[in-house]
């Protein structure tokens, strides 16, 4: 085989995916357009008017990739990137790549005191972002202990990234590397609420685009791929990124936050094939709908992960469009979706099937398999699974054992092989399709003046989606009430990420509790 190829073996499972001895990944998503007569196809649209052809996609790549070496960075240095949806989050992403440095895209919904913690941990020798955070990144850049040798605003600062790359040659030879050396890193919340930096392999990216996205999805170069969840989120890098380039397909960005108005406008305007979003925009969505009948025409078919899709929010939306919603589970560690309902095999309420490539099996405490119809932990096994947390080997050894990844899902496999989703094995919660810790909400609001204990839990509303809820002990009980209920839901909402804010805030007299002191907060979720 020739360098940096993946040859695509048809079995009767599907394709099996073969990659050479000097294999770097960059080439296989970014190159190969050039030789395969895609120059002149748009890669990229974006909602601000943009259009980047894959001839341009190459060429910027490159230019990107010689800007950072110009910096200075070498094999194996992270740049971190809290970059929002747009074209110079790809250069910036795949030029690291090409040049053998290790590109860790960032929550960009984060606070100062987050950055902050991700900076030092990470120890990155760069750090490019976006104008729009520069409230947030540069506060936690004059915070860290060790800063960055450079911190760059993607464009518009007194020196910018953009402008370092369009000073860059246009040519640049790949890093030698092999599909299974360290090539990006995805940022996961833990059950502490501190992140963990997900090591990912040059081969992942491959085996995720291919496995769901051409073997289940069917992407393909007539398509136009268009994902609410953002480039930062592992869900998002698949559908905004990687399944689009590995098809030779085109991507439609926009960097505003995904409300119903603002992906119904995308939809209409540029017509995509592909719609990813997650249940709580789902069900926005649906809402939407008793007032704005969209054209949804241009869709063959939508996509739901990030947490449970609830049954009747699917049935309502094949109700109200026509269109069908693929439910699947995927995660960070695993890079994609690795259990997946089928575009021709959809059932409510479920998980759908495993997909191909993959394996899972649901487990009891001591590892041992549970029978069909019993809850138990979801172990999967697949090609794109993360190699390890950056320096939290106790984690890694928790959730990373001989090839098996624990997802933290609790999980039941039915009688008809399909796997229905319980709930997760600890106290995190998904809002909007991102994982959130409970403990962080609480550490939020204990800094209030008002609050002697809390706790969260989470709580589904109305369309049957998990938020977070708050049961809140004040220092003084007789101050309970609609004022101090807003003051800390604006505290919260001042402090965390927007999407973390309790919905529904109670006073209690006091927490239940065991002997030690521990607050038991499944009495609190009944």
């Amino acid at each position: 085989m020739s360098d940096n190829t993946v040859a695509l073996n048809q079995t009767g499972s599907g394709a099996h995916l073969e990659f050479s001895p000097v294999f770097n990944v960059a080439p296989v998503f970014i190159d190969r357009h050039i030789d395969e007569n895609r120059g002149d196809k748009a890669c990229i649209r974006t909602t601000s008017g943009e259009t980047v052809l894959y001839s341009q996609l190459f060429q910027r790549v490159n230019q990107a990739g010689n800007a950072l070496l110009t910096l200075g960075l070498r094999s194996g240095d992270r740049v971190l990137m809290i970059v929002k949806d747009c074209p110079e989050f790809y250069y910036l992403f795949w030029g690291a790549i090409k040049a053998g440095i290790v590109p860790v895209p960032v929550n960009t919904l984060l606070r100062a005191r987050d950055y902050s913690y991700i900076i030092d941990n990470s120890e990155s020798r760069a750090l490019i972002y976006s104008a729009e955070f520069s409230a947030e990144v540069e506060p936690a850049i004059a915070d860290v202990r060790v800063k960055p040798d450079h911190c760059l605003q993607v464009s518009g600062g007194d020196q910018d990234f953009v402008s370092l790359l369009n000073d860059s040659v246009m040519e640049l030879t790949p890093a030698i590397t092999t599909a299974e050396d360290d090539c990006f890193w995805l940022y996961s919340s833990g059950s502490t609420g501190r992140p963990k930096g997900a090591i990912h392999r040059h081969r992942d990216m491959v085996v995720s685009s291919q496995k769901y996205g051409c073997e289940i999805l069917n992407v393909n170069e007539s398509d136009v791929c268009f994902s609410a969840a953002k480039l930062f989120f592992a869900y998002g890098l698949g559908n905004g990124m990687t399944f689009p380039l590995w098809s030779g397909a085109t991507a439609i960005l926009c960097d505003q936050r995904p409300t119903p108005d603002s992906t119904f406008a995308v939809i209409e305007e540029f017509k995509p094939t592909l719609f990813f979003g997650v249940p709580t925009l789902y069900a926005a969505q649906l809402q939407a709908m008793a007032q704005n009948q969209p054209d949804l025409s241009s869709l063959r078919a939508c996509v739901s992960a990030g947490e449970a899709l609830p049954a009747d929010i699917l049935n309502r939306w094949k109700q109200q469009t026509g269109l069908d919603i693929l439910d699947g589970i995927g995660s960070t560690e695993a890079l994609h979706i690795f259990v997946s309902n089928r575009l021709d095999d959809i059932q409510p309420g479920t998980t759908g099937t495993v997909v191909p490539g993959y394996e899972a099996r649901i487990v009891d405490d001591k590892g041992e398999p549970v029978a069909t119809g019993e809850s138990g932990y979801l172990l999967i096994k697949g090609d794109s699974t993360a190699r390890c947390y950056w320096k939290n080997p106790e984690k890694t050894a928790e959730t990373m054992v001989d090839g098996w990844l624990n997802t933290g899902d609790t999980y039941i496999l039915d009688e008809n092989g399909y796997y229905q989703y319980c709930g997760r094995n600890d106290d995190m919660l998904k809002i909007g399709g991102i994982w959130c810790s409970p403990f962080e909400i609480e550490a939020r609001l204990i800094e209030h003046l008002s609050v002697l204990e809390v706790a969260v839990v989470g709580r589904e509303d109305e369309e049957g989606l998990v938020k977070p809820e708050a049961f809140v002990v004040l220092q003084n009980p007789e101050d309970q009430g609609e004022d101090v209920t807003e003051q800390l839901t604006q505290h919260c909402k001042q402090g965390l990420a927007p999407y973390k804010y309790p919905r529904w805030i109670n006073f209690a007299a006091e927490l239940p509790k065991t002997a030690t002191g521990k607050i038991q907060r499944f009495k609190l979720r009944t």
